[in-house]
């Protein structure tokens, strides 16, 4: 199975410049055989916001708004399942949130639990936990940038079942390109972390997207400013065997007795 990054740089409050430039790379990468391609957070509007009422004039209700119909229609037109973020409006709440669809339509959002910085300002903390997702033929989790930094996102979508974490991210601090194959390591599965690159009103972003392996390998990774696609070929097989040796498995092993606080 293939399966992609998008890395791109969202123009803020333009969600129609942004579906332009997200089409063009999903397509992309569907052309080099891609199954699933995840894009950055809040990949339509963009991420430095000034109040609320910016946030609320642009979010949109998920699945009946713009932007799910916009990745609906792309994913199933190519035969592909994409995750993407966008700020999502459910009535007067905002949350940070990403949706995954398919190639039959609408499957699933998840709303980010770890708010960063300001975006506490605007947004409600995610309410529906973590979740996975089951694709057919791949199980797959989601979470949003700052969620990595807190390993229990990971491992609790790794003991869900998930072979696949989906990551869209708008990484400012520099850590996450080393520590997401860790990430990866400590949990057998493989992770996407779709960046943003650029920088708005004074903040910039360090791209560096990555796809990572069960085995702590990089299989591909962005560069720091350009818009592209990063495409690996993965083996579903290596996250779904959690065994280090004869004796050893990571998920057998674990000691929740101990664990307690």
């Amino acid at each position: 199975m293939k399966v992609a990054f998008v890395q791109m740089e969202p123009v803020l409050l333009e969600p129609e410049k942004n579906y332009s430039k997200a089409e063009r790379l999903v397509r992309e990468a569907a052309k080099e055989g891609a199954k699933l391609v995840v894009l950055p957070e809040l990949f339509d509007t963009g991420y430095n916001f000034e109040s609320g009422d910016e946030v609320y004039a642009i979010a949109q209700p998920i699945p009946n708004g713009k932007t799910t119909d916009f990745l609906m229609e792309l994913a199933e037109e190519l035969d592909i399942f994409i995750v993407a973020g966008t700020a999502e409006k459910d009535r007067d709440r905002l949350y940070n949130s990403a949706v995954v669809v398919g190639p039959e339509g609408y499957i699933g959002k998840y709303r980010k639990v770890h708010l960063f910085y300001r975006e506490r300002l605007f947004f409600e903390p995610g309410n529906l936990g973590f979740r996975v997702f089951d694709l057919g033929s791949v199980k797959l989790g989601v979470m949003i940038c700052f969620d990595w930094f807190f390993p229990e996102s990971a491992r609790t979508l790794a003991l869900k079942g998930a072979d696949i974490i989906a990551h869209p991210a708008n990484l400012v601090m520099p850590y996450a390109p080393r520590a997401m194959p860790i990430r990866a390591l400590e949990n057998r599965v493989y992770t996407i972390t779709a960046d943003r690159i650029g920088e708005e009103r004074g903040l910039r972003f360090i791209g560096l997207s990555t796809i990572a392996s069960p085995r702590a390998e990089v299989l591909v990774q962005g560069s720091e400013d350009k818009e592209e696609v990063g495409v690996a070929e993965i083996d579903l097989s290596l996250a779904r065997n959690k065994r280090l040796n004869e004796l050893n498995d990571i998920f057998k092993d674990r000691r929740p007795e101990y664990y307690e606080l």
